[in-house]
């Protein structure tokens, strides 16, 4: 079983936030909604359900078409997706802080 990203650990597995994650843990790269669906492990419902508000506040751009094939990626000059990238920065950073603080004590305890 998977371990759930530090953004759905906070938020919860909605199917939105499951999208938005999977795009934000493959920044810089462009997938069909096909392999959005796979890749965020989302029924073709769901997106379809919450594609319109991705489109609407522009988190999803249109990278390149093929044919009838359009390929999307996350839309990193959104104010949005900026704002959600802070979060996942800020949750990573919190992180490592805690986990920093946890080695320290183990240190700090062993009978080395």
């Amino acid at each position: 079983m998977e371990e759930k990203s530090l953004l759905l650990q906070l938020t919860g597995e909605i199917p939105l936030l499951k999208i938005i994650d999977f795009l934000v843990e493959n920044k810089g790269l462009d997938f069909t909604k096909e392999e959005i669906i796979e890749g965020s492990g989302i029924s073709k419902a769901s997106l379809f359900n919450y594609w319109e508000e991705l489109e609407n506040h522009n988190i999803i751009t249109v990278t390149k078409q093929e044919g009838k094939t359009r390929y999307f990626t996350l839309n990193t000059k959104s104010i949005i997706t900026k704002k959600i990238l802070e979060l996942e920065k800020a949750l990573i950073s919190e992180a490592l802080e805690k986990d920093s603080k946890k080695n320290e004590i183990l240190v700090n305890n062993c009978s080395c």
